[in-house]
């Protein structure tokens, strides 16, 4: 498909057509899902998570691959807004099994220290390693769409020095096991019109935190210079994976700073 036609296409087809295409286009592409993946979605219970449990449910007949899914919820101990009826009986209809596990991360948290993004995306991801061992799954799914790998690459070289990003494919050196990102090629303005169309916004919970200051200043300065612009976007994440360093297909264990956001 040309950028002309990839552009009208997005201008004109409905927001659950798109966002199936571009989750299938990711797949595809960056070879997240194979034959026989056992594939683990972390669903927070957000329009992220929910979209992609959604997309990765209803792609199975037209990726041709036979793989199985099942979502896990880490229940913290600070957020009680999360509609956790709503979510299982949505993926149960998407014939989803679901597993809640309650996880208390406010109270890990050492004498003096104060809760951050970073610790709760820790610890939420060290829980889902843990699970996803324990039941045998080689995959874990993550509802990070485009937005959040371009603020995490500028974040990392405004804050750190360094050029990496979130990485749409990422195998831990230590486990046999990898994060996909099948959102990737997702702008979050998609995913939202997504989410309403299938009437998932107005069930879904937000972080009482919400998005950290620094994520907040980097998502500022991008819509200021990008103003916005779609095709302005997908270039940018067309350059991390261009050059000698494919940053979107990175395979290390070092993850871009910020936390999990959905």
């Amino acid at each position: 498909m040309s950028v002309m036609s990839n552009n009208r296409f997005l201008r004109r087809a409905k927001a659950g057509v798109i966002v199936q295409k571009l989750a299938a286009k990711a797949v595809h592409e960056r070879k997240l899902i194979s034959e026989g993946d056992r594939v683990l979605i972390a669903v927070s219970g957000g329009k992220d998570s929910s979209v992609l449990a959604w997309a990765l449910a209803g792609l199975k007949r037209a990726l041709g691959i036979t793989y199985d899914l099942e979502g896990l919820h880490i229940s913290s101990d600070f957020c009680a807004c999360c509609k956790k009826s709503v979510l299982a009986s949505r993926l149960e209809e998407w014939g989803i099994p679901f597993t809640d596990l309650p996880v208390s991360i406010i109270g890990r948290l050492k004498e003096g220290r104060s809760m951050n993004c970073y610790w709760c995306s820790t610890q939420r991801r060290t829980e889902l390693i843990r699970y996803a061992l324990e039941h045998g799954f080689n995959k874990i799914a993550l509802g990070h769409h485009m937005d959040d790998i371009i603020e995490t690459f500028f974040m990392n070289m405004t804050h750190k020095g360094t050029l990496s990003a979130m990485p749409m494919y990422l195998a831990y050196r230590k486990y046999p096991l990898c994060l996909i990102r099948p959102l990737g090629y997702l702008e979050e303005r998609q995913i939202i019109a997504c989410a309403d169309e299938l009437g998932i916004l107005k069930a879904a919970c937000t972080c009482p935190y919400g998005v950290n200051s620094r994520r907040r200043d980097i998502r500022d300065r991008i819509a200021g210079f990008t103003d916005n612009s779609g095709p302005v976007k997908r270039r940018i994440l067309a350059a991390l994976s261009s050059g000698a360093k494919d940053l979107l297909a990175e395979h290390s264990l070092q993850e871009g700073s910020g936390g999990e956001t959905d």
